[in-house]
This record gives structure tokens, C-alpha cells and sequence, in this order.
């Protein structure tokens, strides 16, 4: 999933990384990752995916706040979460990254660090956190999408996939965007069988009359024989609820 604010604070990947990879740059940049807890990081050995998103942000007089949050799907089915607090101490000066386990470690953090005792005018209201910054939506592309509804939806290998109805609707579809929600391309792990992953889809459509009409897509190996399997959804929620499946199942 994008970051839907981009800090110059928070260094992005050039390219897709794995669960691994994404979890030691966040802990080799925290100032305080030897305060997790071994339970923790033992959890994580068995992380499939994950998932970055922007929560809030604050910026007044060279001083900045951002707090993100990461999300692991692991291979007992469970989500786990840190969150991670970026600042700066003083104007100009180069950002400082936490990371707690708990929105409660997470908020006491943040009331220590704002407002600095020297700069009063720095308690304005946080309207970034009042007001959540919404992820860009990405331009719908007029490219064969009725086409491409039918496909996604002829792939699907799961029974409770969308029905008629919605093929039915979607055959008026004019135009389409397709975004990653969430996991990346599948990487050797420690989950116990190589090459296990988790991604999710969704295939976003625009159809003739104006409405929008999304169907998610799972693409996964947490097959008995490790192939490749689809799955599509009318929700983000049933599709995510069906990932938690598939991982508890083969951890």
C-alpha cells in the first residue's frame, strides 16, 4: 500500500521489500527497538506480508511529527502492529525515529516530545490528525475494463466469489484502476515453506452510469501443493478476512 504522505523524514524502498526486509529497516533506524519485546520480534519470524500507511502529522516552525503504522499478517492468521513516531528535536535538525508496540506507548511519546517548552506558538491544533489525509485515488483508465472484470473474475477459484449480479454490472464498466492494498511480491521467508505470500488487489471500476464498483483480489500460495491461487471478493473486509483463513491454516 502507498504511503499517502510522503515525508522527506521517511525514507522510502526503491523497489518491493519483504516482511524481513521492511522490519529490519525499521528497527535498524529506531532509536528505542531494543525495548521490544523478544515475544514480539519472535512473532514476527512468521510475518507473510505487510502493510505501511500514514496515520498523522504535524509541522510548525522547522519542527515536525509523523506517525506511522505498520502491520504484519503472520502465518497463524493474527495481524500485528507497531507504530512508529517520526521528529525532529530542534528545527532543520536531522529526524529521530521510535517505534512502540501500543497506541498507549505510542501517545505518551508523542505528549513528551510536543510542545517543546521554547517555542509556545507550537501548540496549534493538529489538524492533520483532525482531519485524516486521504490516500490519492489513482486516474481510472478507459482500457478494455469490461474485459478486464470478466477476467479477474473468471480466475477467481473460491465458491462465495461475486455472482452474476455483479458480472452483470461490471459488463457496463467504461474505464478501471487496479492498486496494491496490501503485501508484496512473494520472497523467501522462515514461515516454513518457501515462497509463501499473501497480496492484495483491488480492481477498482467505473461504469457508464457513474458508479464505482470494486472487487478484491487475494493472490496466494497457501495452497496444499504451493501453486498460485486467486481469490476475489466484493469487500476489502471479506477479502482480508479470507487472507487471515488461508495463513491460519498453514502455519
Amino acid at each position: 500500500m502507498s504511503v499517502p504522505y510522503e515525508s522527506e523524514a521517511y525514507e522510502q524502498p526503491e523497489s518491493p521489500e519483504s516482511p524481513e526486509e521492511h522490519l529490519a529497516r525499521l528497527l535498524g533506524r529506531a532509536l528505542n527497538s531494543f525495548e521490544l519485546p523478544d515475544a514480539t520480534l519472535r512473532r514476527l519470524d512468521s510475518a507473510l506480508a505487510h502493510d505501511s500507511a500514514l496515520q498523522s502529522a504535524h509541522h510548525s516552525a522547522g519542527l515536525h511529527r509523523e506517525t506511522y503504522r505498520h502491520t504484519w499478517l503472520l502465518a497463524d492468521g493474527s495481524a500485528l502492529t507497531l507504530w512508529e513516531l517520526v521528529h525532529n528535536a530542534s528545527p532543520g535538525s536531522a529526524p529521530e525515529h521510535e517505534v512502540y508496540t501500543d497506541e498507549n506507548g505510542l501517545h505518551a511519546a508523542r505528549s513528551r516530545l510536543f510542545p517543546p517548552p521554547d517555542t509556545p506558538d507550537f501548540d496549534l491544533p493538529d489538524l492533520v490528525e483532525q482531519c485524516p489525509v486521504p490516500e490519492p485515488r489513482s486516474a481510472y483508465v478507459p482500457d478494455e475494463s469490461a474485459d478486464h472484470a470478466r477476467r479477474v473474475l473468471r480466475r477467481a477459484e473460491n465458491p462465495d466469489r461475486p455472482g452474476g449480479d455483479t458480472a452483470a454490472q461490471l459488463a457496463t464498466a467504461s474505464a478501471h484502476r487496479i492498486s496494491q492494498a496490501f503485501g508484496h511480491p512473494c520472497r523467501v521467508g522462515r514461515v516454513g515453506r518457501a515462497g509463501l505470500c499473501f497480496s492484495l488487489y483491488e480492481h477498482a471500476f467505473l461504469l457508464r452510469d457513474g458508479q464505482e464498483v470494486s472487487l478484491w483480489e487475494v493472490e496466494h500460495t497457501a495452497t496444499p501443493d504451493g501453486r498460485h491461487m486467486c481469490e476475489v471478493y466484493a469487500t476489502e473486509q471479506a477479502a482480508r478476512d479470507a487472507m487471515e483463513r488461508r495463513a491460519g491454516r498453514v502455519s
